[in-house]
Order: C-alpha cells, then structure tokens, then sequence
C-alpha cells in the first residue's frame, strides 16, 4: 500500500519532468527549512531510488572552494530520508538515528547523492512497528568521483498523536 509521499509522486509524474522535479523540490525545501537554504535539488524520485542534486554554490562552500562537509552529508541525509519516505507507513514517523560519513576525496563541482531500499527492507518496515535500517548512498561528483562514502542510519517509530 502506498503512502501519502508516494501517492503524490504518482500524481506529479503526469506532469513534464522539468516541472515535477522543481515542485518537488520547492516543496521539499519549505518544509525541511535547511535543504531549501542549501538548495538540494529534486533529480529523481520514485519507490525504486531516490537522487538528489546539491551545485558547488557560494553558500554551500567550504573555504577551498568545494561543498561544505555539512553540506555533502545534507544531500546524502535527504536522498536516503526520501527513499525511506517513499516506503514508510503514514503511521510511522521516520528518525535519523546515526551518519556515516567518509570524506575520501575533494570534490569537484556539484554532488549527485542516490539512494534506495532494498524489498527486504521495504518488507520490514511495513512488518515492524519500529525499528531502525542503514541506507547506503552513493555521493559523486561532476566529475564521476565518489568523494564522499556514506550510509545514514534511520530508524521509525509509531507516530504519536
């Protein structure tokens, strides 16, 4: 059974790409406040993965011109959020419990950062009231290097009332 974010991906995937993705994107941005300041980017979303672009701009760099580390562990942080969000029980409440972040590289440009589930982990979060899942993403650059090795771990509980 699809939950509330995935039936409204289904209902944005009518619309042409370019204007689907920017939605998304706005709309994700007003709600968690950082990602919009940030501006993490919509590239794809679907219940199979979940890509998201961060551009090599003024605000998100570090003093040596490349993307912040806060700001790189950000775009993995929402993709591995939005493949989870795509899956969970509207009963659920998602929670990052713990980032594994390697910075293995200096990056160059923008980030790309994709994620997905597993069916088995798409399969225990609908069986397990709460529990917790490491979610891998893969971070690369413009230039096909992954300068960034990480997995964040999140965890879901009953939503309270």
């Amino acid at each position: 059974m699809k939950n509330q974010l995935a039936k409204i991906v289904d209902k944005l995937h009518k619309k042409p790409a370019w204007l689907r993705y920017r939605i998304l994107s706005f709309v994700l941005g007003k709600t968690v406040k950082f990602v919009g300041t940030a501006g993490v980017k919509c590239k794809h979303l679907s219940l199979e993965k979940a890509v998201f672009k961060l551009s090599n701009r003024k605000k998100v760099r570090n003093h040596i011109g490349t993307i912040h580390a806060a700001a790189s562990a950000l775009v993995a942080e929402t993709a591995t959020g939005i493949a989870l969000g795509m899956h969970i029980p509207d009963d659920k409440t998602p929670v990052l419990k713990s980032m594994n972040v390697a910075y293995v590289k200096r990056s160059t440009g923008g980030l790309i950062a994709e994620a997905s589930l597993t069916q088995e982990q798409i399969e225990m979060l609908h069986k397990e009231e709460k529990g917790s899942m490491l979610i891998a993403c893969t971070v690369t650059d413009q230039a096909g290097v992954e300068p960034v090795i990480c997995s964040m771990e999140w965890a879901w509980t009953p939503r309270r009332r």
